[in-house]
């Protein structure tokens, strides 16, 4: 993001300017039609290091075909947990022009069992894309070996 400053005799203003481009080319995007194909792409790009010592939470951006746009790392915690700000998930998601989300974090201990604090903040985010019409697909939470899918649960 750019900014620019405008001069006034009585204050000044940055101007912020919304621009996303990507360097994927549309063809070679993969497209998610299944909780275990976002579950593959997002094993592909976590960082085997440390995804079973933090926790980390991220959003898979995807547009109206559910072709993978970006994924963004939202946030890096500590062993028992993160904490996911809605209102950096769907600041990403508008900057990519996403259509279509599906969230995603580690659980270190290696159980995929989602937690109540995880069901709550499953519901706000879903609740804020509602007004901002950008869909919560699913909210994948996995260990190296296996995932968990709200929306193969029903929980969404």
């Amino acid at each position: 993001m750019e900014t620019v400053m405008i001069q006034n005799e009585y204050f000044y203003v940055t101007e912020v300017e919304l621009i996303y481009q990507s360097k994927v080319k549309p063809s070679t995007r993969p497209r998610i039609s299944t909780s275990k194909d976002a579950f593959d792409v997002l094993l592909q790009t976590w960082d085997k290091s440390i995804i079973e010592l933090q926790e980390q939470f991220k959003v898979m951006l995807l547009n109206r075909n559910n072709k993978v746009l970006a994924i963004y790392e939202s946030s890096t915690g500590g062993l028992t947990g993160t904490v996911a700000d809605p209102k950096l998930v769907f600041a990403a998601a508008l900057k990519a022009a996403a259509l279509n989300i599906i969230l995603a974090h580690n659980h270190p201990s290696g159980s995929i069992e989602p937690s109540n604090a995880d069901k709550e903040l499953t519901s706000k985010i879903v609740c804020a894309g509602k007004f901002l019409d950008i869909k919560v697909l699913d909210h994948i939470i996995l260990t190296t070996d296996a995932y968990f899918s709200f929306a193969d649960d029903g929980l969404l």
